[in-house]
């Protein structure tokens, strides 16, 4: 009877918010993300456009970089998409999956090297080549990617190397599975971190620590984001027999037990760390690659600062926020935008604000009625009512809204649910949600603007994921939560 008649009384929200304010589909409760940000295609115009690499040049122009090793510029970039035109830059590479502009220099990753390139007769194709460093090995398998390469503050570029899968026909190389960083001016190659699978993603965030990406699969049962810090492992085996080459702090790294809870594998092996964020599988993707900061200042919406991070197989990006607790960054994800043409695979900011976005199947499944794309996202000026950011508190969660909420729908603790649950590091091919328990949101608490609502929760669990549903959720002038569900890791909880 209790629920009957809060669920009226939300009905009646509804009704007089539609009234005040006349806006289409308050009653059915309709929203879209495409309200939102709009997808604009571009025309291939004759190209296999299979987009692994991109980057903004300084002059604005986007610079991609396909599978089959073609670079070009892109033209007219940020008009009518109809418009866009292609200008080969480069061709030949062995399949680049980063592209960097330093120093009058574009540099690509590789299969095999880090290379730079440079056009100096101004005629916007490159007309010299140069190896940076081709210190790391490949045995010939088809999934030895290089990732990369970005700058840190240090001047030094950093690479990851994925690990094979299958058979090596030239044999097991060396530092597959690490991320390593480079000496521009001397080539020298450093070994930063082992244990990784297939980081897909490399980036540099805004304060200069570096973060990676990395695939669920073999001894990784879900996806994660983590930062990267020298002498950190990162939990999957295979690039261990390099330890001796690398030296301490590598060098001590025991093989780990297959089976081990994540949360307590640091008791195992110190130099092991913890993701920032888990990506919950199927939940929130499956294959998570490029990312970027919005540096936006707003012109890409009410997000800036935040992280938007591609997923190859849902052909979807997603959004995370991060905070740092006890020297450890960790934070939440939450859904961002689905419907784009392929597999994403990179991301990159236009000058104005637009998200660029490139595509590939790269021979693999995902969602999107193509095998290949090349899209833009743009905001509409439209503020949705989103969940802006979630932070952990010694006794639960503060959630912050883009809009303020119905105070009466958001105070009451039955709108909201919360499982948590941790992760096993395992030999198997991906694994389930372990430990999973039922939390209970004892209170929830809403600021007098509207905007921050404070949930009491028990228990709170260092080390698990903590995933959070709202029910029957709508701002103070009725418009329905658009994405209504947040993933918050907490590797560690705030001190009271």
């Amino acid at each position: 009877m209790v629920r009957e008649t809060r669920l009226s009384m939300r009905a009646v929200h509804l009704f007089l918010a539609a009234a005040l304010v006349g806006l289409p589909g308050l009653l059915s409760g309709e929203v879209s993300e495409a309200d939102y940000y709009t997808i604009e295609t571009f025309p291939p115009k004759g190209h296999t456009l299979e987009i692994g690499a991109m980057t903004r040049l300084r002059d604005g122009r986007i610079l991609i970089g396909t599978r089959t090793g073609d670079i070009f510029l892109v033209e007219n970039p940020y008009g009518p998409s109809a418009d866009v035109e292609y200008k080969r830059w480069a061709r030949g590479l062995a399949q680049p999956l980063g592209l960097l502009q330093h120093n009058g220099w574009i540099y690509a990753a590789q299969r095999g090297e880090l290379t730079r390139m440079k056009d100096t007769d101004g005629d916007d194709q490159a007309d010299v080549f140069e190896t940076v460093s081709d210190d790391w090995e490949i045995s010939g398998n088809y999934h030895e990617y290089a990732f990369g390469p970005v700058l840190d503050p240090e001047g030094h570029l950093w690479v990851t190397l994925n690990k094979p899968f299958g058979g090596q026909p030239y044999g097991r190389a060396d530092w597959r599975g690490w991320a390593v960083r480079i000496d521009p001016k001397t080539g020298k190659m450093e070994p930063m971190a082992a244990g990784l699978r297939s980081p897909a993603g490399v980036e540099v965030s805004p304060w200069g620590d570096v973060f990676y990406t990395d695939n669920q699969g073999e001894w990784c049962n879900a996806s994660k984001l983590s930062q990267l810090e020298r002498g950190d492992f990162h939990g999957h085996p295979w690039g261990l027999p390099s330890k001796e080459l690398a030296g301490e702090p590598f060098a001590s790294i025991p093989k780990p037990e297959s089976g081990t809870y994540m949360k307590d594998l640091h008791e195992q092996i110190p130099q092991f760390k913890m993701p920032a964020v888990w990506f919950p599988y199927d939940k929130m993707g499956m294959s998570p690659s490029g990312f970027r900061w919005d540096l936006t200042n707003g012109r890409f919406g009410p997000f800036a600062g935040q992280m938007f991070v591609g997923d190859q197989h849902h052909a979807w990006i997603m959004r995370v926020f991060l905070e740092r607790v006890d020297g450890h960054w960790q934070g939440a994800c939450f859904r961002f935008r689905k419907g784009f043409q392929s597999g994403i695979i990179r991301l990159c900011f236009g000058k104005e604000g637009s998200l660029f976005v490139g595509m590939s199947n790269a021979g693999w499944s995902s969602r999107g009625n193509s095998p290949w794309g090349f899209q833009r996202a743009r905001w509409t000026g439209k503020i949705p009512f989103e969940i802006h950011s979630m932070r952990a508190r010694s006794d639960g969660f503060a959630l912050r809204f883009t809009k303020p909420v119905d105070d009466l729908i958001a105070s009451d603790p039955g709108n909201y649910s919360m499982t948590s649950y941790t992760y096993k590091l395992e030999s198997r091919y991906g694994g389930p949600e372990a430990d999973k328990k039922e939390v209970t949101i004892e209170s929830a608490k809403v600021s007098p603007d509207g905007k921050t609502v404070w949930l009491t929760v028990d228990p709170l669990r260092a080390g698990y994921v903590h995933e959070l549903h709202l029910s029957d959720f709508v701002s103070r002038n009725g418009v329905e939560l658009l994405h209504p569900e947040a993933y918050y890791t907490l590797v560690n909880i705030p001190e009271g």
